[in-house]
């Protein structure tokens, strides 16, 4: 692991390695115990867990930790539940459990997060934004380190009402929800204050903005309601000097600029999102992390997971704020053989 190369980078000073980070990785037990040669599965301790993922992120040098405080514990048990899939080995994340916090998307259209959630105080949220931090320095000495917001707008919006409400009181009155999303970053922009005083120098803004397939709601729809709103809530982060990295899955090539006109200094993406638009177009001016798909470490060759690490690093490495790195995670059920490949790859492809 190194903060020097992950600072670099975000700073566009070009390192003289190409620095990397992952996602959950350091929780694929099987893969973890090979590399370190620390026993350890999910039936281990949380300490056992905890200090065998810290030997894996700096066996794999991980040189950035993308990490965030705030996400749905912020509306406590009013919120919609959709169930989880297994995804965590021993699939210790599976939820069953279903709720919806409005049935009728006429009532999700008045939906009030004052009303119904009230404020929060300032120097509390900056304390736990500070703590937050900290931890993660102490966790990660030797690594990039950030704090972030998760449910920064329709994240947030998905976490309240859950997709099938959401859809519904878009379709029903689009302008209508146009309301309830300006009323809820109004809301969420307490914690982006907090977070503008905090001491973190790098913050991750995290929204799910998109699906695969590019926007689910006309792209004028964003242009009025969430980008407007993403320049208010960034701007105290923007005025504090922090660093903004910037996170959607899905394919959000298509908002690209409308998310770099909101003042961010890096990008996050999927595989489906075009990196190489990314790099042409911003590589000189902002940092960019990814894009290796994940599915060809899953079922994919030798040979084609080479040229994964190959395509990526000939769109990245030319600029100096790319990090490698696989998107959208490294699940548990990756074969370890493939993950070993893909590592042996990124360490050949690595120097400059």
């Amino acid at each position: 692991m190194s903060s020097a190369d992950g600072w670099s980078a975000i700073n566009l000073e070009m390192p003289d390695r190409v620095p990397r980070t992952e996602y959950s990785a350091e929780g694929h037990w099987a893969l973890v115990s090979k590399v370190t040669g620390i026993p350890v599965s999910s039936e281990s301790s949380d300490e056992e867990r905890r200090l065998a993922s810290a030997a894996f992120k700096k066996a794999w040098n991980y040189d950035f930790i993308w990490n965030i405080r705030i996400h749905n514990q912020i509306f406590g048990d009013k919120r919609t539940t959709m169930g989880h899939a297994k995804y965590a080995s021993g699939g210790v994340d599976f939820v069953t459990e279903m709720h919806a916090l409005y049935e009728d998307p006429e009532d999700a259209l008045r939906f009030d997060p004052w009303e119904l959630y009230g404020s929060v105080d300032h120097k509390t949220e900056v304390a736990a934004f500070n703590r937050h931090y900290a931890d993660s320095c102490i966790e990660n000495p030797d690594a990039v380190n950030m704090t972030g917001i998760y449910t920064t707008c329709i994240s947030g919006l998905i976490e309240v009402f859950g997709w099938d409400t959401l859809l519904c009181a878009a379709g029903i009155d689009s302008n209508g929800f146009g309301e309830v999303t300006n009323r809820y970053c109004d809301w969420i922009s307490q914690y982006f204050r907090a977070m503008a005083d905090s001491d973190a120098p790098v913050v991750m803004v995290h929204d799910d903005i998109v699906w695969t397939g590019g926007a689910f709601l006309h792209p004028d729809w964003y242009r009025k309601y969430v980008f407007p709103n993403y320049k208010r809530m960034f701007a105290p982060l923007i005025e504090s000097g922090k660093k903004i990295m910037y996170t959607s899955d899905g394919t959000y090539t298509e908002f690209v600029d409308d998310i770099a006109a909101c003042g961010v200094n890096g990008f996050v993406m999927e595989p489906t999102t075009d990196m190489a638009y990314i790099a042409e177009k911003y590589g000189k001016t902002h940092s960019f992390v990814g894009n290796a798909d994940t599915r060809i470490l899953l079922y994919g060759s030798r040979e084609e997971i080479e040229a994964e690490v190959k395509r990526c690093m000939d769109i990245g490495k030319k600029y100096p704020g790319f990090f490698m790195a696989v998107g959208n995670h490294i699940p548990a059920n990756t074969p370890v053989e493939n993950c070993l490949i893909y590592q042996d790859a990124y360490l050949r492809h690595s120097r400059r």
